[in-house]
């Protein structure tokens, strides 16, 4: 295991100065002030951004208001609106490298896995480019002689994106291109931990001819800017990833001018193990799905629910593999687990683990935080004899931390796993397809694994059930996310019929 942190010969730790983007350029907030970001793995600021007030996201909303009103992005054909988020997607890739280390230093996050996050926005704003030219509407000659029935898909309007910390540029990918295919205006709000790489999407848009005022990012505390993204009478959907108690304040801001809100929030993700399974690609899973990003995601497969047959061998066989977790500089290729976001994430993450050993679990690995001379680090750790209804079995500890629980019957893993108030994703390991396809309808959770953990597609919806959030991002559909639609009833010549005697 790393015990030290040093930078990688040639790392660029450099402060960095970054502009907000409101209407026709690049500028500074209303009151002049700034917020800087400290790297979580080395400890030096690495980034200074304009602090939004609330007037300066009043002047993004205005600014996305007339050019959804007035301007032409709307009114493009589909195809100019393709051609520009393809030339979008193009910039990402070329610029992919200075992304990925924004990510990396500003989150923490291993530089070799945020490389794929790029190499993934990539894909999906190519998707997005295609679905804009798939949207349409519907039409109804079957109406009568004297009838023609049309429906409209026209663009909701003004869109606030609020983004997480935890996967900067991949989460905002999976919002703004399905806006802007739409025909939609946006206003952008990044966390003002990890704010670098969606500013830079701003540049890069600009230069794809996406038109001034259409994309408008703000940086700022959800306390200072949040109320107004989600409140203000011009702003018409809401679109937001981040934790669950969040996302009840955000539909209460909604709810009075009656927004569209769509919401991707926090998850308890169980993986199921019955004995017959692939027990070597299921401990690979297992760890990757608990210490990918240092577990500080949504979609993490914290809960291990392990029939009790195998679960000693299981436990044991995890801790070896966990072992050989490269923890460490987050600019480092061979690193697998970087740094936690912030000191006072890392106490709450360390607070759930000895709760669970005061509660009575067990741990099998890790079990702390680690001194690595800089930064912030956690250490891998798997928790035995965890119950159901220990905080962290219930609870998103959002680290690298693994809670294994066990199970005798079906049924009885079923309950278990639906006994949370989260539903985002699950996992179940059989080579029976009768198992796999009995948890996977009884499973309350918007995606459900066979035999793999965390894939995905641009093609397949992602979203969750209960308080994992409403609605889908990705897939076909995620175009019409951001529509509206519009009867137009047309009625062909003189009426005749009418109740009232002439």
């Amino acid at each position: 295991m790393t015990i030290e942190i040093r930078p990688q010969p040639g790392a660029d730790l450099k402060l960095r100065e970054f502009s907000m983007l409101i209407g026709s350029g690049w500028g500074k907030g209303v009151e002049g002030q700034v917020i800087e970001r400290v790297a979580p793995s080395h400890g030096v600021t690495v980034s200074r951004y304009q602090a939004a007030t609330k007037a300066d996201a009043e002047r993004a909303i205005a600014a996305a208001r007339a050019a959804f009103d007035t301007g032409p992005w709307p009114r493009m054909t589909a195809s100019e609106r393709s051609r520009i988020l393809l030339k979008a997607a193009d910039l990402i890739a070329d610029r992919a490298e200075e992304l990925a280390f924004l990510d990396a230093i500003e989150g923490g996050k291993p530089i070799s896995q945020v490389r794929g996050e790029i190499a993934g926005a990539v894909d999906i704003w190519r998707y997005a480019a295609a679905l804009a030219r798939d949207l349409h509407g519907e039409s109804y000659n079957t109406l009568g002689d004297g009838t023609l029935g049309v429906v409209l898909r026209e663009a909701i309007g003004v869109v606030s994106i609020i983004t997480p910390w935890n996967f900067p540029f991949l989460i905002v990918g999976q919002k703004l291109p399905f806006a802007l295919a739409a025909g939609c205006t946006a206003v952008v709000k990044p966390s003002e931990l990890t704010s670098g790489s969606t500013l830079v999407l701003g540049e890069i848009l600009l230069e794809a001819g996406v038109p001034e005022g259409v994309v408008n990012i703000i940086v700022g505390t959800g306390g200072e800017v949040g109320p107004t993204l989600t409140s203000h009478p011009d702003v018409d959907m809401i679109s937001f990833t981040g934790s669950t108690g969040v996302g009840k304040l955000t539909m209460a801001n909604a709810a009075g001018t009656l927004k569209k809100v769509s919401l991707e929030l926090g998850g308890k993700n169980p993986q199921i193990v019955f004995p017959d399974c692939d027990l070597d690609a299921f401990i690979d899973a297992a760890v990757f799905g608990a210490y990918f990003n240092a577990g500080e995601c949504c979609n993490a497969g914290s809960r291990l629910i392990l029939h009790k047959s195998i679960a000693a061998d299981v436990i044991a066989r995890i801790g070896e593999l966990s072992g050989k977790v490269k923890v460490g500089d987050p600019l480092d290729p061979t690193t697998q687990v970087g740094a936690i976001i912030t000191p006072q994430h890392l106490d709450k993450i360390a607070g759930y683990v000895d709760g669970a050993v005061e509660s009575g679990a067990h741990v099998a690995h890790g079990g702390g935080k680690l001194d690595l001379g800089l930064g912030q680090f956690m250490a891998p750790t798997i928790l035995s004899g965890v119950k159901p209804e220990m905080a962290v079995a219930r609870e998103e500890v959002f680290g690298p931390v693994l809670s294994v629980l066990e199970f005798d019957t079906r049924d009885e893993a079923i309950s278990i796993a639906n006994s949370v108030e989260y539903g985002l994703s699950a996992g179940v390991w059989s080579k029976d397809f009768d198992t796999c396809l009995t948890i996977g309808r009884k499973v309350r959770a918007g995606t459900v694994w066979m035999n793999t953990f965390m894939d995905g597609a641009s093609e397949l919806p992602f979203g969750g059930y209960k308080q994992s959030g409403l609605g889908r991002e990705l897939g076909r559909h995620a175009v019409e996310d951001y529509t509206e639609t519009k009867t137009l009833n047309m009625h062909i010549g003189a009426r005749t019929g009418w109740w009232m005697p002439r």
